[in-house]
């Protein structure tokens, strides 16, 4: 039986840096037999977690899932069919965008029980990654401390599903013409040639997490 991979973008871009990064996992999942789908979530009209609390009710209808409902709540539903997930987003303001943070909190909270005993309620434990994109460079994202968030990111991607891994992919090219915009912060020359050399290098490490998560027992 295929192994299915669901690739969640969660940039309002369909076609730049983090989906283009998404496409190559799926891609390098399906060379290994899976099937694969790429969800964009700028598609979809979705609110965040309006912290009601019905996935936490005792014996209430909605325990462990998500009460609202709208245009995310048939992703909800099929998502836990999945037998990895990869998640993508860029860095907006230290953190996930606008529509991954509100995915997020609709996916992971229902499943994460108040409980000791039983601190994840998914069905199943499945490998997950989450691919971050973002303009600034790595040595800039450890000194505003960007590190702190992925692992808050990595450990409840832990608590959830049982495993992760988190993908950065640092100094990305923001536009295709500098001279367009007000960015003389940057070397439109030096962001050319990241893109040409180590963007490369970033697409073949996300097709070997595609591979990976296909290959998984």
């Amino acid at each position: 039986m295929k192994k299915r991979v669901i690739g969640l973008n969660g940039s309002p871009r369909r076609t730049w840096n983090t989906a283009t990064l998404l496409q190559k996992a799926l891609d390098g999942a399906e060379s290994r037999g899976a099937e694969t789908e790429l969800i964009h979530l700028c598609d979809l009209t979705f609110q965040g977690c309006t912290s009601c609390f019905a996935c936490k009710e005792k014996g209430g209808k909605n325990y462990g899932r998500c009460a609202v409902r709208d245009e995310l709540s048939p992703l909800l539903a099929r998502l836990p069919e999945a037998d990895a997930i990869i998640f993508g987003s860029p860095v907006y303001i230290g953190a996930e965008s606008a529509q991954m943070r509100a995915f997020m909190e609709r996916f992971f909270f229902p499943y994460i029980a108040y409980s000791e005993k039983t601190p994840s309620l998914y069905p199943k434990e499945i490998p997950v990654g989450f691919i971050y994109t973002m303009n600034v460079t790595e040595e800039q994202a450890s000194m505003i401390g960007f590190d702190k968030h992925f692992g808050l990111t990595d450990f409840v991607l832990r608590r959830v599903f049982g495993t992760s891994e988190i993908m950065i992919c640092a100094d990305t090219c923001q536009f295709d013409d500098y001279s367009a915009f007000v960015s003389d912060m940057f070397d439109p020359a030096a962001k050319a040639r990241r893109r040409e050399e180590i963007f490369p290098h970033d697409c073949r490490e996300a097709f070997e997490m595609g591979e990976r998560f296909a290959l998984s027992p």
